[in-house]
C-alpha cells in the first residue's frame, strides 16, 4: 500500500485557471438518459472561451455547479492543448499511459516467453529419457 502520486516524479504543469471575463457561460437544458428531471432543469453548461472560440459542453451529472467546475476543466485543457500541443498536461499524461502500458505488455511477453521455454526445455527432458 502507497500513498504516493501514480504519476512519474515529474511534476505535471499546473491546470489552467480561465478568467470570468473570458468566458461566456450558458444554463441548457439536458438530454439523453436521466428522465424528465434531466429534460427539465437547465443543468447542463456551456462554455465559450471568447479568445479562441473554443465551445465546451457538460452534462456529466445533475448538479448544475458540478457540470460548471467540470466544464472549465475540460475548457483548460482544450486551451491548453491548443497553446502548448505536445506540453500540454493532458498530452503528458496521455504519454505516461500509453509508456505504462508498453511496459506492461512487455512484461507479459517476457512471462509468456519464460513459460514457453520452460515447458519446451521440461519436453525435450522427457523425450531424451525415454530414447
Amino acid at each position: 500500500f502507497t500513498t504516493t502520486p501514480g504519476v512519474s516524479a515529474k511534476q505535471l504543469p499546473p491546470r489552467r485557471i480561465i478568467p470570468d471575463t473570458d468566458i461566456i457561460e450558458n444554463f441548457l437544458k439536458g438530454s439523453g438518459p436521466g428522465g424528465q428531471k434531466i429534460n427539465k432543469t437547465s443543468s447542463a453548461v456551456q462554455l465559450k472561451h471568447i479568445p479562441t472560440g473554443i465551445v465546451v459542453k457538460c452534462q456529466d451529472t445533475r448538479s448544475r455547479t458540478q457540470n460548471r467546475k467540470i466544464a472549465r476543466q475540460l475548457l483548460g485543457e482544450r486551451i491548453d492543448e491548443l497553446e502548448l500541443g505536445d506540453q500540454s498536461r493532458t498530452a503528458i499524461k496521455a504519454r505516461a499511459k500509453s509508456k505504462k502500458k508498453a511496459s506492461a505488455d512487455k512484461k507479459k511477453r517476457r512471462k509468456y516467453k519464460a513459460l514457453e521455454e520452460a515447458k519446451e526445455g521440461s519436453e525435450a527432458e522427457e523425450n531424451s529419457g525415454e530414447e
